[in-house]
């Protein structure tokens, strides 16, 4: 079926954006998570727009032509694209911008839970789909919504005005934590695609993938030629953000994106994958977790045992007698 199949696919570059993928469900489960990182790239391009909406008071007009000069650079894709042409339509009926007429409510056919849950079994931390799909569970939670909005305390919200935070200097910061945000939820997709085809025996080929999701596929994005590049430099790469090109731009972005998390909750408006995918960066490059403290925890409560950082073994304390320890 090869040749029938790459003859009826985008090409990009003369490329048949189709291959295959491996034996069993392999392709059944990238194309799965495929999806999972589409649910976090939508989330953080509808975080990005209610940022620049609802802190920096521009009109959805403005916003597209503001997505549509980052879809000239680095952030170029097709989902960007879509977005500003979204943003610029005009509802027919009431002449007002159509994104003020759609209800605020996401559904979501299951691709993006199942790549959650199979990420939960693999052990693999997909947080920023996760927050993706419970943002729209959330978003559709609109009985609660309706209860809660304007009953719960806020607390003392500011402005940008009040943050000394120019407009424009806003816009630049709220495009670089966007990208910032993405490359975290592509690191993370192919995290777990390389444990599944590792758990199933598929020998996946992450290049393959990054290859034929550059034309025909709504996650297609001018970067995935550079995940391509960090795979064929360095195939057992164990992170994308450790690849020389992409370390370089997370060195670029970084601080516009706690600038921007900083700021929104500030301003107390929600940016669930930006802040969840900041932390997730955050604690991959921390040299300690607070998980020593729940092995701790769970050694005091359940004997589960711990390690220790200074020779091999499983230890356990004594808690209810001398709080001596003994190895397990």
């Amino acid at each position: 079926l090869g040749p029938l199949l790459e003859d009826i696919s985008a090409k990009v570059d003369g490329t048949p954006c189709c291959t295959h993928i491996g034996p069993d469900g392999a392709g059944h489960f990238v194309k799965m998570v495929h999806n999972g990182i589409e649910y976090a790239d939508m989330q953080v391009i509808g975080e990005a727009y209610h940022l620049l909406r609802y802190a920096a008071g521009i009109e959805p007009a403005e916003i597209a032509d503001i997505f549509r000069t980052w879809n000239a650079g680095d952030l170029d894709s097709y989902l960007i694209e879509i977005t500003a042409e979204v943003l610029s339509q005009t509802d027919e009926s009431t002449g007002k911008p159509l994104i003020d007429v759609i209800v605020d409510a996401a559904g979501q056919k299951g691709t993006g839970r199942w790549t959650v849950k199979a990420a939960l079994d693999l052990g693999i931390p997909t947080t920023g789909i996760g927050e993706a799909v419970f943002a729209r569970a959330l978003s559709g939670a609109r009985d609660q919504r309706a209860a809660t909005t304007g009953n719960l305390p806020s607390g003392e919200l500011t402005s940008l005005e009040a943050l000394g935070v120019s407009k424009e200097d806003f816009i630049e910061d709220v495009r670089r934590a966007l990208y910032a945000s993405k490359l975290v939820a592509y690191a993370q997709g192919f995290d777990e695609i390389k444990a599944g085809s590792a758990e199933h025996g598929w020998n996946v080929d992450p290049r393959d993938l990054a290859t034929i999701w550059r034309g025909g596929c709504i996650i297609r994005a001018k970067f995935l030629n550079r995940i391509v590049d960090a795979y064929n430099t360095d195939p057992d790469v164990q992170s994308l953000l450790l690849d020389p090109y992409f370390k370089g731009e997370v060195e670029d972005l970084v601080d516009s994106w706690r600038r921007v998390v900083v700021a929104s909750t500030q301003l107390g408006l929600p940016i669930p994958v930006f802040a969840s995918s900041l932390s997730y960066y955050d604690s991959l490059r921390a040299e300690r977790l607070p998980a020593a403290l729940i092995q701790g925890q769970r050694d005091f409560f359940g004997a589960h045992t711990y390690e220790r950082t200074d020779r091999d073994g499983h230890f356990h304390t004594l808690w209810s007698g001398d709080r001596s320890e003994v190895e397990s």
